[in-house]
């Protein structure tokens, strides 16, 4: 009966996953990107559905689910329909091989798969057949321009996306998730600061790696700078033009979700995933300290009360106790002072934010600004790194 016991396994994890793919990656995710959106412009955002807007995207769910499923009258109606559910499946199966953190000895994850990245990758590849063929199936030109525009800046950009998680790969030896992570606790650093075979603290290669992989993956969730596949001033919507209701948001769901993978990605190879920072106790009291001054010095000036510094405000406060909560852990000897998926969870969200702070600050490339930037920018790059890694390490090797 071991068989049935992985089926029930299999289905239970498939729940929890897409439930939280469903309730964070969608509904919180939509929720920070008006918010941090509105931070920005110097606008409040969401306000008035639940407190602070919380409860805006649970509305805008309620009324997509109310919203009449239309179907073009020429457009191919198989087809038309399993496009966002491939999008959205795509999105879910990224996440198998993602490790939240680990609880005793056991490590928080699907699936450790020894090809954890490769797998990754090529689940990420897979939506890109579902937006051409919700393109195509749409019998609409706009749709279809789309689709292909989509299709050239995603198969460009697979390139040095692979680029970057092979540099990582090279220094963990290992292409598993979870392998990656324990290599940088083995090595003794995060392989975004340091090249732990040579000893090269504050080497640029981790910084060159994590700005190619992080460009790229920008580029293959069609997030602004890189959104042409949808390009509304252009080509109204572009792919998904035709699509009305929760097959609308299952695109959105799908894009949101891979976003959050990617990012969950990068805090894995470049930041140690669930690991904590390394850090002395006097580091740490020094940061809260200067978190304080902030807060303080916000308060006493009265730019609390701008609508750009407010954010500031509860980030240092955050910051500040975290760094005060780390400085007495560190002290009495605990070691993780914080479970570990707090730890992950941090690091992916700050990088998402990353990527909405981006979306909210470029405005969009041309096409062949886009396509030079990956065959003439990042390819370059991505392989002079990897091949003076690679001579570095196997050549210059310390002992």
């Amino acid at each position: 009966m071991d068989w049935l016991t992985e089926i029930l396994k299999a289905a239970l994890l498939t729940v929890v996953v897409f439930t939280y793919l469903a309730v964070v990656t969608a509904m919180i995710g939509v929720y920070l990107e008006r918010k941090i959106s509105g931070w920005i412009q110097a606008r409040l955002g969401p306000k008035h559905v639940g407190p602070q807007g919380l409860l805006q995207t649970v509305a805008d769910t309620v009324k997509l689910l109310q919203k009449e499923h239309i179907t073009p009258r020429q457009a191919d109606v198989l087809i038309f329909n399993a496009a966002p559910i491939m999008v959205a499946v795509a999105g879910l199966l990224d996440w198998v091989v993602i490790p939240f953190g680990r609880i005793g000895e056991r490590v928080l994850v699907v699936r450790d798969l020894n090809i954890g990245v490769l797998y990754f990758a090529a689940m990420a590849s897979l939506t890109v057949i579902g937006i051409l063929a919700g393109g195509w199936s749409s019998n609409n030109k706009y749709a279809l321009l789309g689709g292909l525009r989509s299709a050239s800046q995603m198969v460009s950009y697979e390139i040095p996306l692979a680029l970057g998680i092979l540099w990582v790969a090279m220094i963990a030896g290992t292409l598993s998730t979870v392998g990656i992570v324990q290599a940088q606790a083995q090595q003794g650093g995060w392989f975004l600061f340091k090249l732990p075979q040579l000893d090269y603290a504050g080497a640029p290669f981790g910084i060159l790696a994590a700005l190619t992989f992080l460009t790229a993956a920008t580029a293959e969730v069609n997030r602004v700078p890189f959104d042409l596949p949808e390009a509304e001033s252009e080509l109204v919507a572009g792919y998904f033009a035709e699509y009305t209701g929760m097959r609308f948001a299952l695109f959105q769901l799908g894009e949101y979700a891979e976003a959050f993978a990617m990012a969950a990605l990068a805090a894995i190879m470049f930041l140690g995933g669930w690991l904590e920072p390394n850090l002395p106790a006097w580091l740490w009291i020094t940061l809260g300290l200067a978190a304080v001054l902030v807060v303080v010095l916000l308060l006493i000036t009265g730019a609390s009360r701008d609508l750009l510094i407010r954010p500031i405000l509860i980030l240092a406060v955050l910051g500040a106790a975290l760094c005060v909560v780390m400085f007495f852990g560190v002290q009495a000897g605990r070691s993780p002072v914080l479970p570990s998926p707090v730890w992950f969870l941090t690091k992916m969200f700050a990088l998402v934010f990353f990527l909405i702070w981006m979306r909210w600050t470029y405005p969009r490339l041309r096409l062949d600004q886009l396509l030079n930037l990956s065959w003439k920018v990042l390819l370059p790059v991505g392989l002079l790194n990897l091949l003076i890694t690679g001579f570095l390490i196997t050549v210059v090797r310390a002992p």
